[in-house]
């Protein structure tokens, strides 16, 4: 049945920092879902069509319902991880990633820990992720299953790697593209689902593996590219005795054809000018992990660097949990806008919740379905309460602008400001005690 939800609204038509039209704000707005799914209409709430007016209508006093966020890059293997301890990014791994990664070869273990996967997204207002799954087709195909018991969107694939790291999560370069064409045919297109070929990173695929997913890329061009791309020091002199030849890490993935617009790299710290071109030049997408940065001491993500507007990379943004120290799209918009800061640049609040809702839909192709409140889209939609806790509460008192209150959510929101969560019109997750039903 068709349903009408009046609150606060807020999402955006694009990029807060090319447009000041970009940004749809409604303080008393009305969003109409219909029982498809999907938004029939929305705007303020006086400009309700007829057509709906015997709909039933549920209010939400106080809270500001948006677009679900969207994170661009989350390990689902690891979402047990959180606050493992390592030196580095390689060290982290060898101590703990692969050994977790490698009881997902079980199907029992994968279908159980899919599901709390996505239900800890949900409960945090995500309603679509990009996620690497481990290097078993098992796993992947759990995920996929998971995700469309739910009627969500997801964009995963089976994690390519043949060298570098343990027997139990290695795959051989030809198995592991015969085992994703599987997947691909089996998933991707069907409900929701969207496949991502899925090289781990250099360091753990050889040539030949690398050349593999390249062709295969290119002959399935509707999927997606997932990959990891100079996120820390140690990790580009291990590429770069690897791949001599190479001219910079980012040209090891260009030589095999993997860079593009549906190529999304993950935290792309230590770019020079050339790889930033380059990135520029193909439409690839860099992927900002800032709390996943700062907890194993990669960098920072040099944001300004990104937007200069001769050569601007398209940027998504991430939670990357395990690495990654929160769930919270919130937290991590947070985290975003205080690296910025430590770079030397800036981000505004807004457009960091662009970056979270519409511009992660942006990067995975599917901004034409998710990402906004505009019809036609599903409604995967996150009702946020700004006064959540006493500390928001107070800071609130004290917004005069929408930007005040985003920053507020941004700086000291987590999980508990997300009050319910709907993918596909159906309410996954809910405490809200304001909600009114006349």
């Amino acid at each position: 049945m068709t349903v009408v939800h009046l609150a606060a609204t807020l999402s955006f038509r694009g990029d807060p920092l090319l447009s000041a039209e970009a940004v749809v704000y409604e303080a008393d707005g009305a969003v109409v879902v219909g029982d498809d799914g999907r938004i029939l209409w929305s705007g303020p709430a006086h400009d309700i069509p007829a057509r709906h007016a015997a709909a039933e209508r549920i209010r939400h006093p106080g809270r500001l319902l948006m677009p679900g966020f969207v994170d661009t890059h989350v390990h689902f293997p690891q979402w047990r991880m959180l606050a493992a301890p390592g030196r580095d990014l390689l060290d982290w791994l060898e101590r703990f990633t692969f050994r977790e990664e490698a009881r997902y070869a079980v199907h029992a273990h994968a279908v159980a820990a899919a599901d709390r996967f996505l239900d800890r997204l949900i409960a945090n207002g995500t309603t679509c992720c990009a996620a690497y799954s481990s290097s078993h087709a098992v796993a992947a195909d759990a995920l996929f299953a998971a995700a469309d018991r739910r009627r969500m969107a997801i964009v995963t694939g089976k994690t390519l790697m043949d060298r570098a790291c343990p027997e139990a999560v290695a795959d051989h370069a030809e198995r592991g593209i015969e085992e994703s064409i599987a997947l691909i045919d089996r998933w991707h297109g069907r409900g929701r689902a969207r496949y991502a070929v899925t090289p781990r990173f250099a360091v753990t695929s050889t040539e030949t593996q690398l050349r593999l997913a390249g062709e295969l890329l290119r002959d399935r061009p509707t999927c997606l590219m997932q990959t990891h791309l100079s996120e820390s020091r140690r990790e580009i002199e291990t590429v770069r005795a690897l791949f001599p030849e190479a001219k910079s890490y980012t040209d090891v993935y260009d030589r095999f054809g993997l860079l593009g617009p549906r190529s999304l790299f993950g935290h792309a710290i230590h770019l020079d000018d050339a790889e930033r071109a380059r990135l520029s030049q193909t439409g690839s997408i860099a992927v900002h992990c800032p709390t996943s940065n700062l907890f194993l001491g990669s960098g920072l993500f040099d944001l300004a660097r990104l937007d200069e507007p001769d050569r601007p990379v398209r940027v998504s943004l991430a939670t990357d949990v395990g690495g990654g120290t929160s769930w919270s799209m919130l937290a991590t918009a947070g985290r975003a806008i205080e690296v910025a800061r430590l770079a030397g640049g800036d981000l505004s609040a807004t457009r960091a919740f662009y970056l979270a809702t519409l511009g992660g839909a942006r990067a995975l192709g599917l901004d034409a379905e998710i990402g906004s409140l505009a019809p036609g889209r599903y409604a995967d939609m996150v009702l946020i309460d700004p006064r959540a806790t006493p500390v928001l509460a107070d800071r609130d008192d004290l917004s005069e602008t929408l930007e005040d209150r985003l920053f507020a959510l941004a700086i000291l929101g987590d999980e508990r400001a997300v009050t319910a969560t709907w993918v596909a019109g159906r309410d996954l997750h809910s405490n809200d005690k304001a909600e009114d039903r006349p």
